[in-house]
């Protein structure tokens, strides 16, 4: 099948590389032309597990434009543009939706199905919708779920699907089957809905993970207070079905392109449609979250007697390992609130140096752990990459004169390290 993906950031590189894998022809579209140009060229702008775009051209199943015209021969079009927050407020900025589905309808007509995969605010596809349909073709919306550093596998053998189509809009199905014919006959579950339903589905699923996310987090400060073992509370909650493991690792919290922007612009919408109070808990699961930030610089503050004059090795940059993604992220952000107090930050991550350095130039980013560690009073692991957890504290008691760890993750060994010498501290560990 001949298919173009509108927008060539993380979503729609992904997209259109798995488009190709699946089988498909596929045209990438994005009018920035130096993206394009290292997509060409078979270079990712960002770092991905298991991208390879070099072997999809190869196959020549994948090419990629700042040309509209050039999907003139595909008769499915996926909108996969960024849906950042406004700036100055909560509310999603649907410009580049609206610029997409704008830019597409001089090339599309009858038979050509427009399907929306970016996550936008409850209402925006039926209004996209108005303006497709007079042309002749039909808009589905087919959300993404995607974790960064699984995208890929997530994208070709996704967990579910969703399809949010007009009642009635068999043909639109019936496409969309064929284009995922190949996770669909290994057996992913398939919702057909309608698109305020479809829309929701994403939204209401980042909102319940950010919500648990905060919940182990708060739970976090009152064993700090108490003397409890956030680890292993959380373990012993986890093996209750109805609650389950995963996404309760109390630390630093969350951040990245989705969770943070997507409950903020949720509640705007919420209030928007006058049910705002709804939402209000996300509020302080938002809150609780930030908070977790500072607690770090606050450890560090304490134990060190004060943070001017002081070197710190910061371990992680990206908000989550297997990711360059420095948005919103949590290390970052305690980073630069050290180097605020008057600390000299040592920052190294094995992949977000380059795009951290682009957003916060002025902190001192080393390209080893062990550069990171020279000269430190303190370390501190703020992204759970495997090379940080494998640490072993006895080598690295001989590299650095530091003996106070901050385990931000709460991803070491307590008792190894304090065994090596350190003073261990994780987040509502005792």
């Amino acid at each position: 099948m001949r298919i173009s993906v509108i927008g060539c950031g993380y979503l729609g590189a992904v997209h259109a590389a798995c488009m190709a894998e699946l089988g498909h022809d596929v045209v990438g579209i994005d009018v920035d032309a130096a993206k394009i140009a290292e997509l060409a060229a078979g270079r990712s702008p960002f770092f991905e597990p298991g991208r390879d775009e070099q072997r999809d051209a190869e196959h020549g199943r994948l090419r990629v434009s700042t040309d509209h015209a050039e999907i003139e021969q595909a008769r499915v079009h996926f909108i996969a543009v960024g849906t950042p927050q406004v700036a100055g407020g909560h509310a999603a900025d649907l410009r580049y939706v609206d610029a997409a589905v704008t830019a597409l309808l001089p090339h599309i007509g009858p038979g050509h199905l427009v399907v929306g995969k970016s996550t936008v605010p409850v209402g925006t596809a039926a209004r996209l919708a108005e303006l497709v349909e007079p042309t002749g073709a039909q808009l589905v919306w087919n959300p993404e779920f995607l974790r960064e550093g699984f995208a890929v596998s997530d994208t070709l053998s996704p967990d579910r699907l969703v399809y949010g189509v007009r009642p009635g809009d068999d043909r639109a199905t019936e496409v969309l089957d064929l284009v995922y014919a190949r996770p669909l006959e290994a057996g992913t579950p398939r919702i057909v809905t309608d698109y305020a339903t479809a829309e929701l589905v994403k939204v209401s699923a980042n909102a319940f993970l950010a919500t648990k996310i905060s919940f182990i987090n708060a739970m976090a400060e009152i064993a700090e207070v108490t003397g409890a073992d956030i680890t292993t509370l959380a373990d012993a909650i986890g093996f209750d079905a109805r609650i389950g493991r995963r996404f309760l690792n109390a630390g630093v919290g969350f951040g990245g392109g989705c969770l943070p922007k997507d409950i903020r612009a949720f509640q705007a919408r919420a209030a928007e449609l006058g049910v705002g109070q709804a939402l209000d808990f996300l509020d302080d699961v938002d809150q609780i979250n930030l908070r977790r930030r500072q607690r770090v610089v606050d450890l560090l503050e304490q134990h060190l007697d004060g943070l001017s004059g002081r070197t710190v090795a910061v371990l992680g940059l990206a908000f989550k390992p297997d990711s360059d993604d420095v948005r919103d992220s949590p290390a970052l952000d305690i980073a630069q609130r050290v180097a605020a107090l008057g600390a000299a930050v040592q920052a190294t991550d094995p992949e977000a140096v380059e795009t951290a350095r682009r957003s916060q130039p002025q902190l001192d980013y080393r390209s080893s752990i062990d550069d990171a560690l020279t000269g430190a009073d303190a370390i501190v692991v703020l992204t759970e990459w495997r090379q940080f957890r494998e640490l072993d504290p006895a080598v690295v008691a001989q590299r650095t004169t530091a003996r106070l760890v901050i385990d931000g993750r709460n991803c070491l060994d307590p008792g190894a390290w304090r065994q090596a010498g350190f003073t261990y501290v994780g987040l509502g560990r005792p």
